[in-house]
C-alpha cells in the first residue's frame, strides 16, 4: 500500500449513498457470520461506506494500519462478500479520513479482489499439476497448529496421514468439535503437509457449501461426468463442514460416488464436522457408514493450559508483549474458542493503536468484559488445597505443614500458583491459609512455577489437569 494526495472523501448524491450503505449493510452481515464477534466490532463495525461508482467500492476506514490489517488477515472473506453483493469486478479502495471538517482523506488502494469460490465447472476437467490449486490456506501449518491434550489425537493422526496419505488407518479422517476449535486449520495443516513432502499430490480443499454449489452448477450445465473426473483426480480431498450436506439428496449421492472411488483408489479424505458422525441428522445412512469407516477425532474446546499457549504463540508469531498477569487473565476468562482468543489480541492491538494506550490489565478487562462473559470466581484455597493433594496422592494437610520433602515442595508450588489463578485471594491471603506462609514466600513460589512451566511439558499436563477438576 502507499498514500495518494488528500482529497475531499464525501459524496453529495444522497440516493447513492443510501444505496451503498445497505449493500455495505449486506457485506457486513456476511463478515460478521463468519468471524468472531470481536474480530468484527473491532475491524469492520467501525468501516463507513462512502461510494460506489464506476466498479470502485471506498470504504473510510480509521487508519492506514487498520486497512492494512485488514488486507493481511481478512481480504479472502472481504472478497467474498463484497463481490456478493456489489458484483464480480468490483474493485476496493480504502480512504483514511484526516479532515472532519473538509472531508480531506487519503487514498489507499486495495489488493484486487478475486472470489473464493474454487474452482469454477469450466475448469474441473484433470489438468496438469501446475495448474492445480488446490485452495489450501497456506498460514494453517502444524508449526503454527498449538499442540495440546484436547486437540493430541487429531493432531497425531494428522501428521501421520501428511506423511502417507491413503495408506494409514485414518481413512477418512473425521475430525469434529465445535465453532472455533482449529478444525479448519488442522485439516489445512494436513493438506500443506502433505504437498510440503510432494509437491506433485493433487490436494484440494473445499467447503461443503462450495462442494454443493459446484454441483448445481454442474448439474444445470449438464456437467456431471467433468464434476465426478475432477473429484475424482484428487490424491487428498478436504471438505470441511460436511453438516452442511444434510438434506441435499443430489449432492449426497455425488458425493459417495466420489467417497468410494477415491477410498477405493487409496486417496485420502478429511471431512470436518460441528459434530460426530452419529449426531448427523438429514444424512444418508451409506454416507454415514463410510464416515466412521477410519477414524473420528474429537477436538475439545481448548483447556487453560492451551489457550495460555495459544496466546503466546500468537504472540510470538505477531511481535506482541504482554505481562504474565494478562496472559493468564486472558486464558482464565476467554474458554471457548481459539477464534475467541485471536479476537481478543486483535482488540487490545486495535485499542491500543488507535488510542495511544498501553495494553495494562485494566484495558484487558474492559475488552474482555465486551466479548465474553466474565463469570465470578468461587473457587477457595481450600479447594485447591484438596485438589491437588488428590492429584499428587497426598494428604492436604502435607501441602499446608512444614514438611520439605520434593513431592510435597513440588505440590506445594502447584497450590500457589493455581490459588493465584483461580481465587480471589491475595498474596498474603493464599500464605496464611497456606501454613501461615509469607507474601514474598508465595510469590516467589509463583514465580519459580512460571518459569518451569515454560520449560517442562509434563508439569504444565498436571496443572492444567488438576485446573480442569476445579472448573
Amino acid at each position: 500500500m502507499h498514500s495518494i494526495s488528500a482529497k475531499p472523501i464525501f459524496t453529495n448524491n444522497r440516493k447513492m449513498t443510501q444505496n451503498v450503505q445497505q449493500q455495505w449493510a449486506q457485506c457486513q452481515t456476511i463478515l460478521a457470520d463468519n468471524m468472531t464477534a470481536s474480530a468484527y466490532q473491532t475491524w469492520f463495525a467501525p468501516i463507513v461506506p462512502l461510494q460506489f461508482a464506476e466498479g470502485v467500492l471506498v470504504l473510510q476506514v480509521k487508519s492506514q494500519f487498520v486497512a492494512e490489517y485488514i488486507e493481511e488477515n481478512y481480504i479472502p472473506l472481504l472478497s467474498a462478500a463484497i463481490l456478493r453483493v456489489f458484483g464480480q469486478g468490483t474493485r476496493l479502495e480504502y480512504r483514511v479520513l484526516i479532515d472532519s471538517t473538509s472531508g480531506a482523506g487519503t487514498s489507499l488502494p486495495a489488493q484486487p479482489l478475486e472470489t473464493q469460490k474454487a474452482i469454477p465447472v469450466q475448469q474441473m476437467n484433470p489438468v496438469a499439476q501446475n495448474t492445480f490449486e488446490p485452495q489450501l490456506n497456506t498460514l494453517y501449518t502444524f508449526d503454527s497448529f498449538v499442540a495440546g491434550e484436547p486437540n493430541k489425537l487429531a493432531r497425531t493422526a494428522g501428521i501421520a496421514i501428511s506423511k502417507q496419505p491413503g495408506y494409514t488407518a485414518f481413512n477418512p479422517l473425521f475430525i469434529y468439535g465445535g465453532s472455533g476449535v482449529g478444525k479448519t486449520h488442522l485439516a489445512n495443516a494436513i493438506g500443506n503437509q502433505v504437498r510440503a513432502l510432494n509437491a506433485q499430490a493433487r490436494v484440494l480443499y473445499v467447503s461443503a457449501n462450495t462442494f454443493k454449489l459446484q454441483y448445481q452448477d454442474a448439474r444445470n450445465a449438464n456437467r456431471i461426468p467433468d464434476f465426478l473426473n475432477f473429484y475424482q483426480s484428487v490424491d487428498v480431498l478436504i471438505v470441511d463442514d460436511i453438516q452442511y450436506f444434510a438434506g441435499l439428496k443430489g449432492t449426497q449421492d455425488t458425493f459417495f460416488h466420489i467417497f468410494n472411488y477415491l477410498q477405493q483408489s487409496r486417496k485420502q479424505l478429511i471431512l470436518t464436522s460441528d459434530r460426530p458422525p452419529i449426531e448427523l441428522k438429514d444424512i444418508e445412512e451409506r454416507l454415514l457408514t463410510r464416515f466412521k469407516w477410519g477414524l473420528a477425532a474429537e477436538i475439545a474446546r481448548p483447556d487453560y493450559q492451551l489457550r495460555r499457549d495459544i496466546l503466546l504463540s500468537k504472540m510470538r508469531r505477531d511481535g506482541i508483549q504482554l505481562s504474565d498477569e494478562i496472559v493468564d487473565y486472558i486464558a482464565q476468562n476467554v474458554r471457548h474458542s481459539v477464534r475467541d482468543l485471536e479476537g481478543i489480541l486483535a482488540s487490545l492491538l486495535a485499542h491500543s493503536t488507535l488510542t495511544d494506550r498501553e495494553i495494562d490489565l485494566q484495558l484487558t478487562e474492559q475488552v474482555v468484559s465486551h466479548i465474553v462473559a466474565i463469570q465470578p470466581r468461587k473457587i477457595r484455597v481450600e479447594d485447591v488445597v484438596n485438589a491437588v493433594a488428590e492429584h499428587y496422592n497426598l494428604p492436604p494437610k502435607a501441602i499446608i505443614a512444614q514438611n520439605r520433602s520434593r513431592d510435597v515442595m513440588l505440590a506445594r508450588h502447584v497450590t500457589f500458583y493455581l490459588c493465584k489463578q483461580l481465587t480471589n485471594c491475595s498474596l498474603n491471603e493464599i500464605g496464611f491459609q497456606i501454613g501461615r506462609r509469607t507474601h514474598a514466600t508465595v510469590l516467589h513460589s509463583i514465580s519459580h512455577m512460571r518459569e518451569v512451566l515454560d520449560l517442562d511439558p509434563v508439569l504444565r499436563q498436571h496443572v492444567a489437569q488438576v485446573q480442569a477438576t476445579l472448573q
